[in-house]
């Protein structure tokens, strides 16, 4: 065996083990590969592959699974969670813990463009590649519809809405009901439904950049809904993590609130993040999106999108003057005009993010309360 043919079956083992490591599954194919060339070095491969089959690990386990001294240990744990490979912040009992992050939903591509990336050929070659994944995958959902779209729609929700439901530009607060019989499948689940409570929620707050609308910018074909860039939100030991690696900036709750009010204009929609998808637990991350980048979005969707969320969209036909701006404005596809004129909303689409309600400029739309969680499967491709 060559040595190139050795490093190479090692590039693959690490592969799988990031793989393997949480987030949204990959196959191991030679894209996967070719990323992984710009994350890891040859000599930091087999540190890599100590985690196959053991997310995280402490300082002791990691001294016995890769025979390394501590020192050694924190040189590559520091050169890898720069490049957004391991993540090193301390668990709840105070305990330093070393995790190997995915590849996508949340590791290197998140963390790598939510940095301040220069216009270059290798950050370019970067951002190539990941178009190339997921082009990849998108081809792997629709050869194998049938059988993995259903499988995928019974997944958890990856993301959460926090709407939009105060500082209207008229001046109004728009209407919150409670409809009493509305099922509540998300059982024992009391978020934060209003994105200051959120930011009051966390003393420690960072900043960086939409890393979707980054890496489009980057592959050359930027947002269409907003030139704002900076507007990714990490809190907890998450902001910690970020901002001592260089991916985002620690920021005060006001500057946070001056940055979420912008987006609300631009009509980006809140949407919160929790650990391993699991909204019981504090949120990780708020991020805001636009419908033409995020990863989760009708026009740039992969996978199905899953969303867990506490309102729904209720517009007033009599108010109603059939303008067509939450047509416009709708993240999901689910608000259209009927053939009167009038606006109307598909529920099984609505997110419930208010944003229809915030442009509306009749006071025509309302949300209603209720726990749901919104399923909406890629269209197939014909």
């Amino acid at each position: 065996m060559t040595d190139q043919t050795h490093i190479d079956q090692k590039y693959k083992s690490a592969a799988q083990a990031i793989s393997m490591a949480g987030g949204t599954p990959l196959p191991v194919n030679d894209t996967l590969i070719k990323l992984l060339h710009y994350y890891i070095e040859e000599d930091e491969l087999d540190f890599v592959i100590a985690f196959k089959g053991r997310k995280s690990q402490t300082l002791a386990q990691l001294k016995e699974s890769t025979g390394l001294s501590e020192e050694q240990i924190l040189a590559k744990v520091k050169a890898l969670a720069g490049r957004g490979v391991i993540f090193n912040q301390p668990n709840s009992a105070g305990i330093m813990v070393y995790r190997l992050l995915p590849l996508i939903n949340v590791g290197m591509f998140e963390y790598t463009f939510m940095g301040k990336l220069e216009q270059n050929e290798r950050n370019r070659q970067i951002s190539t590649l990941f178009h190339q994944l997921f082009e990849e995958l998108t081809v792997m959902v629709q050869q194998n519809y049938d059988n993995l779209v259903p499988f995928l729609l019974k997944g958890p929700p990856v993301d959460r809405t926090v709407p939009v439901v105060e500082n209207k530009p008229t001046g109004q607060r728009i209407t919150i009901k409670v409809n009493k019989t509305m099922e509540a499948p998300l059982e024992r689940i009391v978020p934060t439904q209003e994105v200051d409570a959120l930011i009051d929620k966390f003393d420690e707050i960072a900043v960086g950049h939409c890393f979707c609308r980054h890496h489009k910018d980057l592959f050359g074909t930027p947002c269409r809904q907003t030139a704002e860039r900076e507007n990714c939100f990490t809190f907890g030991k998450s902001a910690r993590y970020t901002s001592e690696q260089g991916f985002a900036r620690m920021v005060s709750k006001e500057e946070a609130r001056v940055i979420l009010k912008k987006a609300e204009e631009e009509g980006l929609v809140h949407k919160a993040y929790h650990p391993n998808f699991d909204i019981l637990k504090d949120e990780t991350s708020v991020c805001n999106c636009c419908r033409c980048c995020c990863g989760n979005a009708v026009e740039n969707m992969v996978a199905p999108i899953i969303n867990a969320t506490n309102f729904l969209a209720v517009i007033d036909a009599e108010r109603c003057t059939g303008c067509g701006t939450c047509v416009e404005k709708c993240h999901t596809g689910a608000a259209f005009l009927n053939d009167a004129g009038k606006a109307e909303r598909i529920e099984a689409q609505c997110i419930g993010c208010g944003v229809c309600a915030y442009f509306c400029p009749e006071n025509a739309v309302s949300l209603v309360e209720g726990q749901r969680i919104v399923r909406i499967a890629p269209q197939r491709a014909k």
